[in-house]
C-alpha cells in the first residue's frame, strides 16, 4: 500500500466541485484508493462518501492506494488536493 499525507488547499469547508473532481480522479485508476480523515476511512470513488468528510483549508488528511497503479494515484489525487484553490 501507497501512502501519502497532504494538507488541504480549500479556502472553505469541501464543496461539491473539488470532491466531484477528487472522486473523478481516484475512479481512472484501477487501484483501491483511500482517503483517511477524522479517524474515518473513505473510498475516495464513493462521492457520497468523501461528502461526508467534510475537510476543509488546512485539514491533513491521508491518502492510500493499493494496486498496480496506487503510485500514480496517490500522486495525482495528493498534487490536486494541495493545489485547489
Amino acid at each position: 500500500m501507497i501512502s501519502r499525507d497532504v494538507v488541504v488547499n480549500l479556502q472553505a469547508d469541501a464543496t461539491a466541485r473539488p470532491v466531484a473532481v477528487l472522486v473523478q480522479l481516484a475512479s481512472k485508476y484501477e487501484s483501491k484508493v483511500y482517503i483517511v480523515a477524522k479517524d474515518k476511512k473513505i473510498n475516495a470513488k464513493s462521492i457520497m462518501g468523501m461528502m461526508s468528510l467534510g475537510f476543509g483549508q488546512g485539514d491533513k488528511l491521508t491518502i492510500q492506494a493499493e494496486g498496480n497503479d496506487a503510485e500514480d494515484a496517490v500522486k495525482e489525487i495528493a498534487d490536486y488536493i494541495e493545489s485547489v484553490a
